[in-house]
C-alpha cells in the first residue's frame, strides 16, 4: 500500500490537487504507522504487565505455599508440644502421688523416732518391771526346776544393776528369759532328781505336764506323788496313778506313743484363774 501510495507520489504531478491527494495518503499512512506502533507498543505493555502478573502470582502463590508449609510445621509442632505437655502432666501427677507417700513415710517414721526417743527413756522401768512380774510368777508357780530358775532370775537382778549391757540387750535377756518360762507351759518333760522328804533325801524320777500336774516316781516304780499347789506339799498317789505316771515318763521319753493319761492335777481350776487375777492387781498397783 505504501509502495503504491509513494509510486503514485512518484508519477508527474499534474495537477495541484494530486499533491494534496498524494499529501493526505502520505499522513494517513504515517497516522496508521503511528497507530499499529502505539497498539504494537500497549500490546508489549499488555504482555509485559501480564507476565509481571504472572510473575506475581507466582511469588505469592509460593508465599502462600510457604505459609501453608509454615502453618503445618506450626500445627505438628503444636501437636507434639500438646503431647509432651500431657505426658509431663501425667508424670507430675504421678511424682506428686510419690511425694504424698514420702510425706506420709517421713511424718510415720518421725512418730516412731519420737516413740522410740520416749521408749528408751522408759525401757529400764520396763525392763526391771518384766523382772519382777517374772519373779511373781515363778513364786506361784509350782516349784519344779527351783534352783535353775531362781538362778536364773538371780542371774537377772545382777544384769539390770550392771553397766556394761545397753538397755536393749538387757531387754532382750528378759524377754529370752520370759520366753522360757512360758515354753513350761506347753510342754511334757522328765528329768531324774533328788526329792527332800525332810528326814532323807530320795532319788526320785520327775513328771511335768506343762503347769498343770507335776509328780514324782521312785525308782521301783512303788511309790509316788502329786504336786499339790493350794497345799504347797506332795500328796501320795494310788496304784493307778502310779501306772499313769509310769506311763506319762514313758511318753516323755519318747518310749511309747503319746496317749491320754488320767492323773490327779496339781492346780485346781479356781486357782488358776486366782493367779492372773492376783498378777493384774499387783502391776495395776
Amino acid at each position: 500500500m505504501n509502495k503504491r501510495i509513494m509510486t503514485m507520489c512518484d508519477a508527474p504531478r499534474r495537477s495541484g490537487g494530486a499533491v494534496l491527494v498524494c499529501l493526505a495518503l502520505l499522513g494517513s499512512a504515517q497516522a496508521l504507522a503511528q497507530d499499529a506502533g502505539r497498539e504494537a507498543r500497549a500490546e508489549g505493555a499488555l504482555v509485559g504487565e501480564s507476565v509481571e502478573a504472572q510473575q506475581s502470582q507466582a511469588q505469592l502463590q509460593q508465599k502462600i505455599d510457604a505459609a501453608d508449609d509454615a502453618t503445618r510445621e506450626a500445627l505438628r509442632e503444636l501437636r507434639r508440644v500438646e503431647r509432651e505437655a500431657r505426658r509431663l502432666e501425667a508424670y507430675n501427677e504421678e511424682l506428686a502421688r510419690q511425694v504424698d507417700e514420702q510425706d506420709e513415710t517421713i511424718e510415720h517414721r518421725q512418730r516412731a523416732v519420737e516413740q522410740l526417743a520416749n521408749a528408751e527413756e522408759r525401757l529400764p522401768v520396763l525392763t526391771r518391771r518384766l523382772v519382777a512380774r517374772l519373779e511373781r510368777l515363778v513364786s506361784a508357780d509350782m516349784p519344779f526346776l527351783h534352783d535353775e530358775r531362781q538362778a536364773r532370775l538371780a542371774s537377772l537382778d545382777r544384769m539390770l544393776d550392771s553397766g556394761e549391757l545397753s538397755a536393749a540387750d538387757k531387754l532382750d535377756r528378759v524377754l529370752a528369759a520370759w520366753r522360757t518360762e512360758l515354753d513350761y507351759g506347753r510342754e511334757v518333760d522328765a528329768w531324774h532328781g533328788s526329792l527332800s522328804t525332810g528326814d532323807e533325801d530320795l532319788e526320785v524320777d520327775y513328771l511335768r505336764l506343762g503347769r498343770l500336774g507335776w509328780y514324782c516316781l521312785t525308782p521301783d516304780g512303788q511309790q509316788g506323788g502329786v504336786w499339790r499347789s493350794g497345799e504347797q506339799g506332795w500328796r501320795s498317789l494310788d496304784a493307778d496313778a502310779l501306772r499313769e505316771v509310769r506311763k506319762g515318763l514313758r511318753i516323755a521319753h519318747e518310749e511309747r506313743a503319746p496317749a491320754m493319761l488320767d492323773l490327779p492335777l496339781s492346780v485346781t481350776p479356781e486357782q488358776g484363774q486366782e493367779q492372773p487375777s492376783q498378777q493384774g492387781q499387783e502391776d495395776a498397783s
